[in-house]
């Protein structure tokens, strides 16, 4: 077996949205997963979201039932982080906060058995080098940056920081063409990386004009789907991601670049704070 080859074993840090379409990919791509969540409720919750999804693409006639029964035994559901220990590769889909990133990598740092196992990280924004040099092993962290839904899409961006390794970078690449069967593409380790560098400042630039009466958010949204042909309005798409998650990517890059259009809106700081989140929470732009 290549170096390349040598990624055999996943761990999942966090169940949500990502992190279990995260699952679901590594899971269906014939690899073993560990899913690593705060509380048995979060675990079970997590359990749930990966076999519903699942469930979802078998009657679609994506997959068989019996590929659905395989994924579904190559995953277990824990709250134990110490049992990433043997891990070939641990991807964190945690939380958009740099204090919790940065405990878990500390931790992970010296959880992890294997000396060439790597460690990534799902952030939109979050400095990758910040979270080598907790880790104490900073030539094998890299970020690794899934889009939602994961199993749908096909993009994935790679983030290497000043002190990644290129060995690192290689495995990384052949691991999410070859072993995934995803594209990705390369991206500097500065807050947004290339789509959300690019994403962020529309979706605010819309949650302003919703917020200064230019139009309702139905009309905002049938604009840019009908006019400009995009698939999603800008505050559908916001729903979708997350509200708590537009705002941490807002915040991050304007500390970065201090560029007004970074700045998160006042009506999106109120949203948050009041758990109007989107469609995670049941309510956010439209409720569902």
């Amino acid at each position: 077996m290549t170096d390349f080859d040598h990624i055999e074993k996943v761990g999942v840090i966090g169940g949500g949205l990502m992190g279990s379409g995260i699952t679901e990919v590594t899971a269906r791509g014939g690899l073993s997963t560990i899913v690593v969540e705060v509380t048995e409720e979060a675990a079970q919750a997590a359990r749930e979201r990966v076999e519903g999804s699942l469930r979802k693409a078998e009657k679609r006639g994506k997959i068989s039932a019996e590929d659905v029964d395989a994924t579904l035994e190559r995953i277990v559901f824990t709250t134990e982080l110490e049992r990433l220990a043997d891990r070939d590769l641990v991807v964190e889909a945690a939380s958009e906060r740099e204090d919790v990133k940065l405990g878990l990598f500390e931790r992970l740092g010296t959880i992890l058995e294997q000396d060439d196992a790597v460690l990534t990280s799902n952030t939109s924004s979050i400095p990758i080098v910040k979270l080598g040099a907790v880790s104490g092993r900073a030539d094998r962290v890299m970020g690794v940056h899934f889009f939602n839904p994961a199993p749908v899409m096909q993009l994935v961006e790679l983030i290497p920081s000043l002190t990644t390794g290129e060995a690192t970078k290689a495995r990384m690449q052949h691991f999410v063409t070859e072993k995934l069967g995803k594209q990705p593409i390369e991206a500097t380790d500065r807050a947004g990386f290339v789509v959300n560098s690019l994403l962020v400042p529309y979706l605010l630039s819309a949650i302003r004009m919703y917020e200064a009466g230019y139009a309702s958010a139905e009309d905002i949204d049938k604009g840019m789907v009908l006019g400009c042909g995009h698939p999603m309005g800008p505050l559908a798409l916001s729903d979708l991601i997350g509200l708590d998650t537009i705002r941490a990517i807002g915040v991050s890059m304007y500390d970065e670049f201090k560029e007004p259009l970074y700045s998160p809106p006042p009506l999106l700081d109120r949203m948050v704070d009041a758990g109007l989140l989107g469609k995670k929470s049941g309510h956010g732009f439209y409720a569902y």
